[in-house]
């Protein structure tokens, strides 16, 4: 599975951003997606996660009721959303996939590469 991310940029606070990330490979019902973000000198942390089939979500507290994240099945697209953004949402997002298990999990194994979202205050 390779995982392709883009929209990411800068953004005033209270402003809005949406990030796709685009799948290839062998994508089957089992799959699950998630965001995670890395701020400068802090540790990965878990965003939102989506099943591929049926499109069930489970997000962070820090982003919930702020990020929707949604997929497009036909384009092999998933989306964040994010709204009402903060400075402390300024990271760099990264696109995860994993085959089985639940989206409560946050261990993934496949990754892309990142986008860089810079949020103003």
């Amino acid at each position: 599975v390779q995982l392709v991310e883009s929209g990411g940029g800068s953004a005033e606070a209270g402003g809005s951003l949406r990030l796709s990330c685009v799948t290839s490979g062998p994508i089957s019902g089992d799959l699950n997606l998630a965001w995670f973000r890395q701020a400068p000198g802090k540790e990965r942390e878990f965003v939102a996660a989506i099943s591929w089939v049926g499109g069930s979500t489970f997000y962070s507290d820090s982003v919930k009721d702020r990020f929707t994240i949604s997929r497009n099945n036909l384009y092999n697209t998933m989306y964040l959303q994010m709204s009402s953004l903060k400075s402390e949402d300024t990271a760099m997002y990264y696109c995860a996939a994993r085959f089985r298990g639940s989206i409560y999990d946050f261990a993934y194994t496949y990754w892309g590469q990142g986008t860089q979202v810079s949020v103003s205050s």
